[in-house]
């Protein structure tokens, strides 16, 4: 099996009968292993050259956010452009994919009790110092810096796919409209669902995973999945943010709902970025989806 050949080549020595393989993830591929010493390890590996160029990114938000949560983050004891290994955290995922790429829910994401952890831990890292991130090497973008990028990025995409006209003029109107850009920034994971996100029990979050897309930016963004879960777990979510301290976003709904028909523009970003077919193809299908 390559992968136990990959952990060997890194002086890891896995039990070949003992491999549970993840493909939910875009820029990784994620199995599950028991080392011969009989520890349970994580191994995740770049599916392309793009993934692995963010990993020394990602190592240094590690390093800021550790001391900083009240919940489990991982610690990388291997480390290469091939490959990055550590011991496996408490909890399970809350979102994994069956073999034939099946969603499989291990706890109910509908639950009132986990949408209040989630609110919490969202304050949690909203707190985050912005200079001190910005001092360890996290990424710091101003809300004007953001806007830009999404225009930019709806340039490219635009320039390599054909869009249906309803998303066009959705996204254009998005960034045109700057009731929904406040000024105000704060440190985010990026992407905070059920897959990144380590659970104990039906409501208990234990850890945090897969850091690549941390920064300090849109604080509306780790709200967003949440919001597509429906009204009653997103207010929730939102409630126990305020009670935990977390400030009051304006008109936060709205700016979920764009962020996630904005789906399909981040997927063709993605996939002209990773230079694979299917991918691409699965994108133009998004693309020119009517919404």
């Amino acid at each position: 099996m390559q992968l136990v050949e990959l952990a060997a080549r890194h002086g890891l020595v896995v039990d070949a009968g003992a491999v549970r393989i993840n493909e939910a993830g875009l820029d990784y591929r994620v199995a599950f292993v028991r080392a011969a010493d009989g520890e349970d390890w994580v191994l995740r590996v770049p599916r392309s050259r793009d993934a692995a160029a963010k990993l020394s990114d990602e190592g240094r938000i590690l390093e800021f956010v550790r001391p900083r949560l009240s919940v489990a983050v991982p610690i990388w004891l291997v480390c290469s452009d091939e490959l990055v290994a550590y011991r496996r955290l408490p909890g399970e995922p809350g979102l994994t994919l069956d073999g034939s790429s099946q969603p499989v829910w291990h706890f109910d994401p509908s639950s009132p009790e986990f949408a209040t952890a989630l609110g919490r831990l969202i304050a949690e890292l909203q707190a985050f110092d912005v200079d001190a991130a910005r001092e360890a090497g996290v990424p710091v973008m101003s809300m004007s810096e953001v806007r830009s990028q999404w225009r930019a990025d709806f340039e490219r995409v635009r320039a390599a796919f054909e869009i249906a006209h309803p998303l066009q003029a959705r996204w254009e109107a998005w960034f045109s409209n700057d009731r929904l850009w406040p000024e105000r920034t704060a440190f985010t994971h990026g992407e905070l669902y059920a897959a990144h996100v380590l659970v104990d029990g039906p409501s208990r979050i234990v850890g945090v995973l897969d850091w690549t897309t941390a920064k300090v930016g849109d604080p509306a963004v780790d709200f967003t999945y949440q919001h597509m879960m429906g009204p009653a777990a997103f207010e929730a979510t939102v409630a126990a943010y305020i009670e935990a301290g977390g400030v009051l976003l304006p008109h936060l709904a709205e700016r979920c709902a764009e962020l996630a028909a904005a789906a399909p523009l981040a997927y063709g970003l993605f996939a002209l970025q990773s230079r694979n077919p299917q991918h691409r193809a699965a994108a133009a299908a998004q693309l020119l989806a009517e919404e």
